[in-house]
């Protein structure tokens, strides 16, 4: 699981200020990135090597377009970079 800590180090923010905004991106990050993985639980999706790297890069592209999020555009670079997880559902 990513941390705070790390998000804030990977967002390359040094203080605390923004903690509980990022938290909850951190929360929206996971969410998003189990849904296109198609992992049935977080625990599933965090056994992959993918996750963390997903989850920060998800989390710096909504911390970074707040106000104008390509919520596509994020969602086709994550079915790609999920790619190898994504379990497939007939």
């Amino acid at each position: 699981m990513v941390t705070v800590e790390e998000a804030r180090n990977y967002l390359r923010i040094d203080n605390e200020d923004d903690d509980e905004l990022i938290r909850k991106m951190l929360d929206t990050s996971i969410r998003l990135c189990v849904d296109i993985s198609r992992c049935s639980t977080k625990e599933e999706f965090f056994k992959s090597g993918l996750s963390n790297t997903a989850v920060l890069y998800t989390l710096g592209y909504l911390y970074e377009h707040r106000e104008e999020a390509d919520h596509h555009e994020l969602t086709l670079t994550l079915r790609s970079l999920l790619f190898p997880l994504r379990e497939g559902v007939f």
